[in-house]
Formats: structure tokens, sequence, C-alpha cells
């Protein structure tokens, strides 16, 4: 399903050494299917796409380091499937849960987990408010769904005690955390901070910001 167009960005070579034959062939997969269909379903922009190795999937792989290889995991609003599909390619071994309530969005992501032949994959068509109280994960991963004070809302209390929130975010990092100081206190957040990823494959480091539960 290879598509040729001199703008969009190549893969890096020596992805199958670094990440194993199987998780490759599976996020070659993922990309092809993304250009061939995600601007026309309004999941990713086309200028997006000219950059999607490098700004989307293996942005992706940066919260992966965090998480063990078996665990449970939550991705809240997954979208187009960042970080949640990617999250589940690179840890076969662990309980993912993409949790999205676009229904366009819930569709795609279950065509994708068939094309990737992912059994380790849970789709849940709610808001993530509507699952609290009955569902709590080792691990919630979140990337560009809300501002961190709105965030902390939804997904902390998702978390088990002891477990973390891991969110993707950017170079104001820093002042998103500052203005979250009444949310984090409300959802009693044990600890805040930000790790500086370097991502396999990009020239970029990736910011995360941990939240860890009480």
């Amino acid at each position: 399903m290879a598509i040729a167009d001199a703008s969009l960005e190549a893969p890096p070579a020596g992805g199958a050494s670094h990440f194993g034959d199987v998780a490759w062939r599976q996020l070659e997969n993922f990309a092809h299917m993304l250009i061939a269909e995600g601007d026309v379903r309004g999941l990713i922009g086309p200028r997006e796409l000219e950059r999607l190795w490098s700004r989307h999937i293996l942005n992706c792989t940066a919260v992966v380091s965090d998480l063990p290889e078996k665990c449970t995991i939550a991705d809240i609003g997954s979208g187009a499937g960042f970080p949640g599909v990617v999250v589940a390619v690179l840890r076969p071994q662990a309980q993912v849960t993409l949790i999205e309530t676009m229904e366009r969005r819930v569709d795609w992501l279950y065509e994708v987990v068939r094309e990737l032949d992912l059994h380790n994959v849970q789709i849940v068509h709610k808001r993530a408010e509507e699952l609290i109280g009955t569902s709590r994960y080792d691990f919630v991963t979140a990337r560009a769904v809300a501002p961190l004070k709105k965030l902390v809302l939804w997904a902390l209390p998702l978390v088990k005690s002891g477990g973390e929130l891991l969110a993707l975010k950017g170079a104001r990092a820093e002042e998103e955390i500052a203005a979250a100081r009444t949310q984090l206190r409300k959802v009693k957040a044990a600890r805040t901070f930000i790790t500086d990823v370097n991502v396999w494959g990009t020239h970029e480091p990736t910011r995360i910001v941990h939240i860890i539960a009480s």
C-alpha cells in the first residue's frame, strides 16, 4: 500500500533493528493507513502528513520507556491513534484501552486494530469522565487532548494509587503545570515532574509531564 509522494516524510532507517521486525511492520502499516485516509477522514491535516514519522508516530514512542511490559494503560482522546496505537504496538503484553468520544474516530480505531492485528486493545466509545468511579489503570496517556488544568480532572481519577498520568506536552509544559495547581490539589496528585526524552529517529526531544496518583 505504498504511496509515492515526494512531500511525505520517509521512515528512518533501522526501525526494524530498533523496535523489532513485527512492531516496525505494524508501525509502517499504521503510517500507510494514515497517509491513505488520515486527511480524507479528518484525522490528521495534510501538512502534518509531511512530518508523520518525526512529529507523530515516533513522538508517541517517548512514553513507552515509562511503561512496563505488562500493565494496564488507558489512552484518553485516542483520535487518530496517538499515542495509544503506537503504545499498543510497542507494548504487546500490556492491556491498552483506547478512549474516544467521536464515532467516526472510534470506527477508524477499530479498522486500525483489525488491520494491525492488535490483540491487546479495547476501544471504549465514551468520554473519559464517564469512566470515573468504574475503571482504573496503572497508567493513563494523553496527547493533544486538553490543557493540563482540564486533563487532570478527567485523567487522574482513572489512575490507580501510585500509578501515573503521562501527558505528552510541548515547550509550555511548566506554564501548564503552574496553571493547573488548583486542579492538581483537587485530584490529590502526589507528585508532578517533567522529563525531556530524546526520541529515536528524530532530532527533537519530546516533553512528558508525569503526574503520580496518590
